[in-house]
């Protein structure tokens, strides 16, 4: 198939330069293991698990099986007063999964929705408790949640901020962000350590202005992964947790990019030994074959607005929130298939191993490359940092994301950044193949 017989007028493309995007179609029409198939025949290997989502990798059969039997059995029901099996279980198998008392599924269909659907719990769970004066949210500087209002109110995202700025939530205010360029340019598979506490300043300065009885919540990623991979530094995670702790303050932990195996473990926290009061999820549930997301919150949320409820009539709803797609039964099905794979063939552990492997190709390949200013690599993912070209931030990273498609690798622009997270099934030699892609790349465009 060439691209002429694609109508390409009707169809934009989202988060794209779509007027380059015309003169330079890249389209793809199939996808088995680790590869694509662009529709002029082409293989191209993913490095990046499409966005984050296909950690067992593409077309895996018990997957596409689950899903072809829900089909056959219940094709869709309405999750509003009734649900259905499949729910149940993947909310059971989940909240299995999360660390401590994370117990209670929220239900969504993205990473965009889980974050908004976070938000609105912290602000029902406060006022459930006598406490709705709590109404302000802190994010952090460059910190990514999803493309809803409240998302891109506690994100950091310039982009979002200048031209949404007028309708974003006021009460909201950001951490600075993780990353030190000059002391931290290089990260290899460990946390930086900083001379200062860079966790103080939501203590020392943030909760002192807002006064930190009227915070609801803090919600960061564990490690930032949209702008670019950038690792928390030792610690500070745990800063975060006792400070919201000692003020009353939710923690939400946004795990849709690291969730589910990208650092070894099911989710960050669990690598990093902090419990969040809520976490969000997405991507990687499903293989990303089908729409998922949700919240984990702790039997402490969920009780408590049971409890403020208690005398309320029974037909009464306790949490006034939903989506027309909450649970759906293909959605579940395929996420129990999901979860059945990483167990089954063990990939959380891969992901791990696989990760120091692609860790020292990074830093092996690209140190000392033109304009190479950083590279940070931590679990299954590595970023190169380039410098920008003046005048013309994050041309330099797209022309070498152009160069490696059109050399058979699919890798991921962010800014000045280019990252890699392969999936967990990821060799050895994709791996050197991925890296050596973008080597050449930089240094063809050097």
């Amino acid at each position: 198939m060439a691209y002429q017989d694609l109508r390409m007028d009707h169809q934009w493309l989202p988060f794209t330069p779509n007027r380059s995007f015309q003169k330079d179609p890249r389209v793809f029409v199939a996808a088995d293991g680790m590869h694509f198939t662009t529709h002029d025949g082409r293989q191209v290997i993913d490095g990046i698990s499409s966005l984050w989502c296909v950690g067992a990798g593409h077309n895996r059969r018990p997957i596409n099986e689950a899903i072809k039997q829900q089909l056959d059995t219940l094709d869709y029901s309405t999750a509003f007063s009734v649900s259905n099996d499949k729910a149940f279980r993947a909310a059971e198998r989940i909240a299995a999964m999360a660390p401590g008392d994370l117990n209670k599924v929220l239900f969504c269909n993205s990473g965009s929705e889980a974050a908004d659907t976070a938000m609105k719990v912290a602000l029902a769970y406060h006022r459930a408790r006598g406490e709705g004066h709590r109404n302000i949210f802190i994010g952090r500087e460059r910190g990514y949640h999803g493309v809803g209002f409240g998302g891109m109110s506690v994100g950091g995202i310039p982009a979002n901020r200048k031209v949404y700025g007028a309708a974003l939530l006021p009460r909201v205010d950001h951490l600075r962000f993780i990353h030190d360029p000059v002391k931290h340019a290089f990260v290899h598979n460990t946390e930086p350590v900083w001379d200062e506490d860079l966790a103080a300043e939501l203590e020392n300065r943030i909760l002192p202005l807002h006064d930190p009885s009227n915070v609801a919540a803090v919600i960061v990623e564990p490690v930032a992964g949209s702008a670019g991979w950038y690792v928390p530094p030792q610690g500070y995670l745990k800063r975060l947790r006792e400070i919201c702790d000692k003020h009353g303050i939710l923690l939400i932990f946004d795990e849709v990019i690291t969730g589910f195996g990208r650092l070894g473990t099911a989710f960050a926290s669990d690598h990093y030994g902090v419990q969040p009061d809520m976490l969000t999820f997405a991507k990687a549930v499903t293989n990303g074959v089908f729409p998922l997301g949700g919240v984990v919150c702790t039997d402490r949320i969920y009780d408590g607005m049971m409890a403020a409820h208690s005398s309320a009539p029974d037909h009464a709803i306790e949490f006034f929130h939903g989506y027309t797609y909450s649970g759906h039964p293909v959605a579940c099905a395929a996420a129990l298939a999901t979860l059945d794979l990483f167990r089954e063939e063990n990939l959380f552990a891969r992901a791990g191993e696989m990760g120091k492997v692609l860790g020292d190709a990074m830093h092996s390949a690209l140190k000392g490359l033109p304009h190479v200013i950083g590279i940070r690599s931590y679990g299954l993912a590595a970023a190169v940092e380039l410098a920008p070209l003046a005048g013309q931030p994050g041309k330099r990273a797209f022309d070498v994301f152009l160069d490696c498609f059109h050399h058979g690798a699919l890798v991921r622009n962010a800014g000045d950044n280019l990252v890699l997270a392969p999936p967990y099934i990821v060799e050895k030699a994709q791996i050197e193949t991925l890296v050596g892609a973008l080597a050449d790349a930089i240094q063809r465009l050097g």
